[in-house]
């Protein structure tokens, strides 16, 4: 499996969240020869179940993405609408979404009022449309568009949209591809609304009950002028999750973690997320508890169409999980 390949298709395809079906076919699609059991939950989730006898470890990635959801259309045709996850509003304005049937529309701004007080009300979307009835020809009421960004290499960094989360999602299924024989029990889970509140993770878990849980994202960065004092870097190696808002990760499968990473010669770095959260905040709350840890992939400008990932921490991340998921718990 290419991973860069992979990651190209899956972040040009428009899955915001409860809006998985495309993404989660082309996962399935590639990942079916490589585990025992293929399944699709009520909540959407994918699990990709390769069988073994050892310990029960569930791997999470979740397939959504940020967008935005329609909620109105206005007489002259102008679009308005809510958001689908967290999305910075000051950032939005002359941006481009794609809708599923392919329409593009621009996000325009009421300039003053919003320079005063920026709101999602005084935010539209910008079809081009004549009026109100040529746009409910285009959109409904309901419908999800993504924004627009493609798929860049910039040295050893890529650039796109929606690296959060597929460059977790495509870490897992390379993960996948390359795992021969292994005495434990893995399952392999592409998620779905993490960015609505980490829903199915917290299902998913629920119904396969691991041992052992890691969840795959990526964080945030603090080396731009404009990022926040924290000791994650582009290019230093993976990520290995101490905690973010929504988590304590478990001592015991941290230490397991870095000591995976010591002996295989992985770079890695120690994560501290002071903002957000990961499937990893679901899953370790799901039942009577479960010991869950976190592989994160240093990501620059989160929650936007140019989100920059360096590709050999992507490649660490893949040997750090597959060396996790080979090894004797």
């Amino acid at each position: 499996m290419d991973i860069l390949n992979v990651l190209e298709k899956a972040t040009q395809i428009n899955s915001v969240s409860g809006s998985e079906n495309e993404i989660r076919k082309f996962i399935s699609d590639n990942v079916k020869k490589y585990c025992d059991e293929l399944s699709v939950d009520a909540m959407g989730n994918l699990i990709a179940h390769k069988k073994g006898s050892g310990k029960k470890i569930m791997f999470a990635a979740h397939m959504d993405e940020i967008g935005i959801i329609v909620t109105d259309i206005d007489d002259k045709g102008f679009v308005r609408f809510s958001s689908v996850g967290g999305l910075n509003l000051r950032n939005l304005v002359n941006l481009r979404v794609r809708f599923a049937n392919g329409v593009e529309g621009v996000i325009g701004a009421e300039e003053e009022s919003f320079k005063d007080k920026p709101a999602i009300s005084k935010l539209y979307v910008d079809l081009g449309a004549a009026d109100k009835k040529e746009a409910e020809k285009i959109v409904s009421i309901g419908d999800t568009a993504s924004f627009v960004g493609g798929f860049v290499k910039c040295g050893d960094n890529v650039v796109s949209k929606a690296l959060d989360n597929r460059v977790g999602c495509a870490i897992l299924m390379q993960a996948l591809s390359e795992i021969k024989d292994c005495e434990n029990d893995l399952y392999f889970v592409f998620t779905t609304q993490e960015e609505v509140g980490l829903r199915g993770a917290k299902t998913a878990a629920f119904a396969i009950n691991p041992d052992i849980a890691v969840a795959v994202d990526v964080t945030d960065t603090g080396d731009t002028p404009s990022a926040p004092i924290m000791a994650i870097e582009l290019g230093k190696g993976t990520a290995i999750k101490v905690m973010d808002r929504s988590i304590m990760c478990d001592a015991d499968v941290r230490t397991m973690m870095i000591e995976t990473a010591k002996k295989n010669k992985i770079p890695y770095q120690l994560e501290i997320m002071t903002d957000g959260g990961t499937d990893a905040g679901a899953i370790h709350l799901t039942r009577a508890g479960i010991k869950t840890g976190g592989i994160s992939v240093p990501t620059r400008y989160v929650h936007s169409p140019s989100e920059m990932a360096s590709v050999s921490d992507i490649e660490n991340s893949v040997k750090l999980l597959y060396n996790i998921a080979i090894a004797q718990w």
